[in-house]
């Protein structure tokens, strides 16, 4: 991977030490991705330095502001190409990651990069969120929700805090537009039992890209009624 040294020194600049092994899994992930995405729709990005950027150090650059014992049970929802929740593994493996994606096919495809990599402690769920919310095998069961999906935060919120136990947090990477998305989403953290907790700018070293996380912690249980039915969430956002 001729991008791993700024891969190592854009995670040095963020204050994370990636090992000789982490680097080696990234080069590894990145290869998969790649041969992956020829046969199915995986990421529009694909040139290698622009994967260590936008993809991986994008990925791990909420690190130092989630301060994980490394413990935790995290859960990523609408995984994708398991952005961030694979990345966050790599950098943290202690962490237990459950990685939930909509598709069969791109768990398919993470299932093999975890082979691979030789990840442990990872679980694939093939489920949408408004299932996998009300299933009580994961419903308030992690310390962290991460997503990087492009719903907006209302949206985002019914999927993702149904997935986190009181005393837990959403972390969520989000564009310029967080301020508007979350005046808007107030109403709605206090109805599915989420509290804000604080917006992080953060940047990515060797690039102009900035994004917000937005921290969201779990003060109350999300009434049984959310999330709702598949459909209901995007075409009726709850206000």
């Amino acid at each position: 991977m001729e991008h791993k040294k700024l891969l190592m020194e854009c995670a040095k600049e963020m204050g994370i030490e990636l090992t000789e092994k982490m680097a080696a899994q990234f080069e590894a992930y990145y290869a998969l991705l790649i041969e992956w995405n020829e046969k199915m729709n995986l990421t529009a990005i694909t040139e290698e330095r622009e994967v260590v950027l936008k993809h991986f150090a994008d990925c791990i650059s909420v690190l130092p502001h989630l301060s994980l014992t490394g413990e935790e049970t995290v859960i990523d929802v609408g995984t994708g190409a398991g952005f961030p929740g694979i990345p966050l593994k790599i950098v943290s493996p202690p962490l237990k990651m459950t990685l939930l994606d909509s598709l069969q096919k791109r768990i398919g495809f993470l299932e093999e990069v975890g082979r691979q990599l030789e990840l442990d402690g990872v679980t694939y769920i093939h489920s949408r969120a408004e299932d996998g919310g009300q299933d009580p095998e994961l419903r308030e069961k992690f310390d962290l929700c991460v997503s990087r999906a492009v719903a907006n935060l209302a949206v985002l919120s019914e999927y993702c805090l149904p997935f986190v136990k009181v005393g837990g947090r959403l972390a969520a990477l989000k564009g310029p537009d967080a301020a508007r998305e979350l005046e808007e989403a107030q109403g709605v953290l206090e109805k599915l039992g989420g509290t804000l907790e604080g917006v992080i700018d953060v940047e990515i070293p060797f690039t102009d890209l900035r994004h917000k996380l937005v921290m969201i912690r779990k003060t109350e249980n999300t009434p049984a009624k959310y999330p709702r039915k598949a459909g209901k969430i995007q075409k009726a956002p709850l206000r």
